[in-house]
């Protein structure tokens, strides 16, 4: 099993103590995160893309370039980039750039998106999101692996024997793509033969798990061999402790915070309370044993080969304990018990 860490860059007020950090502060925040995650033995870090208060994450190839200068060795996200409203020349540009400055560390996660403001502010009708997902995920594609690219459509004006630059490190940089509510997505990604990552955060393991089944199911229908098919999958929080009691506990403030904000009503979670999303959902809030025993029960519904969790919401001196826990407590059995490769 890989572990990853992720951050959407939400700067609100802490929930505990209050204290609103600059956005400098939050940015720095953010790059310490990165840096003690590649310390600790994490094999990623991620960066979120949004549009608006309150998140500072509105370009993340200049923080991951920023990441990409403090560490060596950590692979760095896209978690995700909303690929639906952005022109796939730029972004194959921008990244083949953080590519070349990270000797090849880069991996993207691709999707539509799951903040509604940003079809306005781009100007993209909510309805044909999708169709411009994978219309600019095919040119991307094909500009990462073509020279001299010809090539029409709806999204952007028509290229002509068109070479992007700098060519990525990689070749090619590798795409997951990112599934939270949609067929679309799980389609699109067995399509090409990508991996997929479950967001995997706000709902039930039973509605995330269709998607993924979804996903398998159409890998084959594309004649692919079914044991090439990857999952990643996020967990929805993070609180260690000795006793699970305290961990709940400490945790409260922080998922209170969440689920009455914005994105979380966009949701529409399902869960009544904490308790409710701990016994149906993915949380991994606990004593490190059920931490562990929550992880297997996902990968035995999924088959995932990524973990991916976030400390994001949490106090920043939190947020340096829990990875420290999960780091030391839990990593390591998991990484013995689901060694990667085991599907």
């Amino acid at each position: 099993m890989r572990f990853t860490v992720s951050s959407l860059v939400s700067n609100g007020p802490d929930p505990v103590t209050g204290v609103q950090r600059t956005p400098y502060e939050k940015l720095q925040n953010v790059i310490d995160q990165a840096v003690t995650a590649e310390r600790l033995g994490f094999d990623g870090y991620g960066v979120g893309e949004r549009h608006g208060e309150p998140f500072l994450s509105p370009a993340p190839p200049v923080l991951l370039s920023a990441i990409a200068a403090r560490t060596s060795t950590i692979r760095l996200f896209t978690t995700v980039t909303v690929l639906s409203i952005l022109d796939p020349v730029r972004v194959a540009e921008d990244y083949a750039l953080v590519d070349q400055l990270s000797a090849g560390r880069l991996e993207l996660i691709i999707g539509k998106g799951n903040d509604p403001r940003h079809f306005d502010l781009f100007g993209l009708p909510e309805e044909k999101q999708w169709d411009a997902l994978a219309e600019n995920y095919g040119l991307l594609r094909r500009l990462w692996r073509e020279e001299k690219v010809s090539w029409e459509g709806a999204t952007r004006p028509p290229l002509r024997e068109v070479t992007s630059w700098p060519r990525p490190y990689q070749e090619p940089i590798p795409v997951w793509h990112g599934s939270a509510t949609s067929t679309q997505s799980t389609d699109l990604a067995a399509r090409y033969g990508d991996p997929l990552f479950s967001a995997n955060s706000f709902h039930p393991l039973e509605k995330y798990r269709a998607l993924v089944e979804h996903y398998r199911e159409r890998w084959e229908h594309y004649g692919r061999d079914p044991r090439e098919a990857r999952v990643g999958t996020g967990f929805g929080g993070l609180f260690i402790a000795k006793r699970s009691q305290d961990a709940i506990e400490g945790f409260r403030p922080y998922w209170d915070a969440l689920f009455n904000s914005a994105a979380g009503k966009h949701n529409n979670s399902p869960f009544a309370s904490l308790e409710d999303a701990l016994e149906r959902g993915s949380a991994l809030v606990g004593s490190p044993q059920q931490v562990i025993e929550k992880i297997h029960r996902y990968h035995e519904a999924f088959g995932n080969e990524v973990v991916g969790i976030g400390v994001d919401t949490l106090t920043e001196e939190v947020q340096h304990e829990q990875l420290e826990l999960f780091a030391s407590e839990v990593a390591p059995v998991i990484r013995r018990e689901l060694p990667v490769g085991r599907v």
